[in-house]
């Protein structure tokens, strides 16, 4: 990473002419020096990045660092996860503490234009909701002028919430709080009438409440959220091996290739799954990773639909229906780039 530093301010002294080929690869040397990928996850989301009962984590977002270590080292086991904050993870991401941030972050202008960052892809659609206690007798969000709300600080949720209620005419009461958890326990403890984030999010939180029955999530959808893996600009190859490692389990879902048979699509005679696998073509190579980058990553954390149902698909306690995030040929909008 000091190495990466030192380039960037010899561009700013040079007045941003920078040789391209020298700041390339200088995430990806970090990385195989340390032997790992360092990840930027949540201090704790049940679904998407929490630590379980051994201390291991899981969750779709851990999935999608999992991934990168897979392409780059062979193996999903290097891959190690810093909890963070909303307000420290850009933060990280920006000094160097990780190489990637995967922490249901929500893609928009201002964070992929102002912040020298790019975020590489979605691995999760979804939109901001309300979840209210079911005594509140309320079935609507058209309802809710002048509730008190429960909002996670340094998130889109703050903005989007005050657009909808301008918009509507209505006020409302926030109640600030710097983690997921805070404002579950604030809902929970009954300081506010209403918890506002992304749906899945809120299938999260609504978990943890000590009787899950006794909250609704209201039907009224008041925003887009793409989230997704981020990275810093102004390398590259990281860039593209971060974004393919999803577009790969995308694709392989979409071709049928799973943890199961991976092994025994080696010898597909299909080019698409040859290139996705790397038995023919120069695909790793192209990235700098090895040519059977994609055989790995499926092998160790299987396809888009594989890393979303054992996460929190319908079998899950979240229990989340693909919608959006079903492929594009099955009813949703989950597509990924050919590997070509």
């Amino acid at each position: 990473m000091k190495k990466q530093l030192l380039l960037v301010a010899i561009a700013t002294t040079l007045g941003g002419t920078l040789m391209a080929g020298s700041l390339q690869a200088a995430t990806l040397d970090d990385v195989k020096s340390r032997g790992h990928v360092q990840c930027g996850v949540t201090s704790g989301l049940p679904g998407f990045s929490q630590p379980d009962e051994n201390g291991d984590w899981t969750g779709i977002d851990v999935d999608t660092c999992r991934a990168v270590a897979a392409a780059v080292f062979g193996s999903a086991d290097k891959a190690q996860f810093t909890p963070l904050t909303a307000k420290e993870r850009f933060t990280a991401l920006q000094s160097g503490e990780i190489d990637v941030l995967s922490r249901n972050t929500t893609w928009t202008l201002t964070r992929d234009a102002s912040l020298g960052l790019n975020f590489t892809g979605v691995n999760y659609y979804d939109g901001q909701g309300f979840l209210v206690s079911k005594s509140l007798g309320v079935n609507d969000a058209e309802q809710l002028d002048g509730a008190t709300i429960c909002i996670q600080a340094g998130t889109t949720t703050e903005l989007n919430l005050a657009d909808y209620f301008r918009t509507k005419g209505m006020t409302f009461n926030p109640l600030v709080f710097d983690t997921s958890e805070q404002t579950v326990s604030g809902f929970a403890a009954g300081r506010c009438d209403v918890l506002t984030s992304d749906r899945s999010q809120l299938a999260a939180l609504r978990s943890k409440l000590e009787d899950p029955s006794s909250a609704i999530t209201l039907p009224n959808i008041i925003s887009k959220e793409p989230l997704g893996p981020v990275v810093r600009q102004g390398d590259d190859q990281w860039f593209n091996i971060v974004k393919w490692a999803l577009f790969v389990q995308i694709n392989a879902e979409e071709l049928g290739v799973t943890q199961a048979n991976v092994a025994e699509m080696k010898s597909s005679t299909n080019p698409e799954i040859q290139r996705l696998l790397g038995t023919t073509g120069d695909m790793g190579e192209k990235l700098g990773v090895p040519a059977d980058f994609g055989f790995r990553i499926i092998q160790t954390v299987g396809n888009y639909g594989e890393m979303y149902d054992r996460n929190v698909g319908p079998d899950t306690p979240l229990g989340l229906d693909r919608g959006l995030n079903a492929l594009w040929n099955n009813g949703g909008i989950m597509y990924a780039p050919p590997v070509r």
